[in-house]
């Protein structure tokens, strides 16, 4: 029996996904072989000797220890995708209200209550103070084009923009999604030059932090408008509040609220509202549980964040799994001791991800026979035999 402990409240649509008759699932298990979670904090968790794998239902996963994890052998899966149509909704929605200024005007027809019969009259008045631009017709700069980026820049297109795509790793099966008719930019000054509107869908690395800064927004068209619907440290903070006291940018949207940046004009802040619908919940816990379901039943390893993505069908008696260091002669050491003990090897796959990489074997008798000889091999970090 598999237990998975939940550290948030996951929908059901996950949670069904498990064979009661395999799996017990709640937030009370001390010694989990696997973790479910949202956006509850792990860095401080102490992880039990027996956990596998953690299963983040959404994309991000700044709230875990994706190294420590990697050298303990835990594999930490997120759901690219999942959220995407949730968030694109959402940026589109940001798009409007950043050029329409619906916002404040709704406020200020809050104001006119009590007026009775003149309210009328002082709609039409005062409606002026609350024009803007439509964005058809307008260039919209996509940074980043991942699920979320690309049916941004598809949507976008749609509604008649025209649409710069920016993205140095786009994967091939991306690259299917993406509309023809985006243009494709081989340099972020591009995307900076020409864009009246920009939106940032790239995670939180080292390189990316701070990416849109006072040197970068300087690049940019006078009044331009700048929308973070991925991560708040994206977009330094002072930078942005005095472009939007000179007027460089025109507005600011942002899914990522902070102290200094709240209340200060021209920026709209949303409370993290981007993957907050009742669809993208159910969408990221099914494809949760059914990654952790996949590798505790089979050693599969879809989506994960610190290990290589190794998924094969089943042949033989056994499934050995191994996580090991990426370094020189291992597959020839592990090979090794399967054909001294006697046994064949059915199939083998392997593949590297950064420092580690990930084997697994398929083999026509007793892997535990071998689970010993194999955890002895200098490099190797867990052994499963499945």
């Amino acid at each position: 029996m598999f237990e998975i402990k939940t550290l948030n409240k996951i929908s059901a649509s996950g949670l069904d996904r498990f064979d009661t008759t395999k799996y017990a699932y709640g937030d009370d298990f001390a010694n989990p072989d696997a973790i479910m979670v949202r956006s509850a904090a792990m860095h401080d968790y102490a992880m039990n000797d027996n956990l596998k794998a953690i299963a983040r239902a959404g994309a991000g996963v700044n709230n875990i220890p994706v190294a420590d994890c990697a050298e303990k052998g835990i594999v930490v899966f997120n759901t690219p995708g999942a959220n995407a149509n949730a968030v694109k909704e959402l940026v589109i929605a940001g798009l409007l209200i950043s050029s329409r200024r619906v916002i404040p005007a709704i406020d200020w027809a809050k104001t006119l209550k009590g007026n009775g019969d003149q309210v009328g009259k002082m709609v039409e008045k005062g409606k002026s103070a609350f024009t803007g631009p439509e964005i058809l017709g307008k260039s919209l700069g996509v940074i980043g084009l991942g699920a979320i980026g690309i049916e941004v820049a598809n949507a976008a297109k749609a509604l008649g923009m025209t649409v710069y795509g920016y993205d140095p790793y786009l994967s091939v099966d991306a690259a299917w999604h993406l509309s023809r008719s985006i243009k494709h930019s081989n340099d972020l000054k591009e995307i900076f030059a020409n864009c009246d509107y920009i939106t940032v869908h790239v995670p939180l690395t080292d390189g990316t932090k701070g990416m849109i800064n006072d040197q970068s927004i300087a690049t940019m068209k006078d009044g331009v408008r700048i929308l973070n619907f991925a991560r708040g440290a994206l977009v330094d903070t002072t930078s942005m509040i005095e472009a939007l006291g000179s007027g460089k940018v025109a507005a600011y949207v942002t899914d990522f609220p902070d102290d200094d940046i709240i209340g200060v004009d021209g920026a709209i802040c949303i409370p993290h509202l981007g993957a907050s619908t009742p669809e993208s919940e159910d969408n990221c816990a099914s494809m949760a549980a059914g990654e952790l379901i996949d590798f505790l039943e089979n050693g599969n390893i879809v989506n994960s964040v610190n290990f290589p993505a190794v998924s094969c069908p089943r042949s033989g008696k056994c499934r050995i799994c191994i996580i090991h260091k990426n370094v020189p002669n291992m597959l020839s050491a592990i090979s090794a001791i399967v054909s001294g003990n006697g046994i064949n090897i059915e199939n083998m796959l392997n593949k590297s991800k950064g420092d580690y990489a990930y084997t697994i074997l398929d083999i026509d008798a007793d892997g535990e026979a071998l689970k010993k000889d194999l955890e002895a091999i200098d490099g190797i970090i867990r052994i499963r035999v499945i």
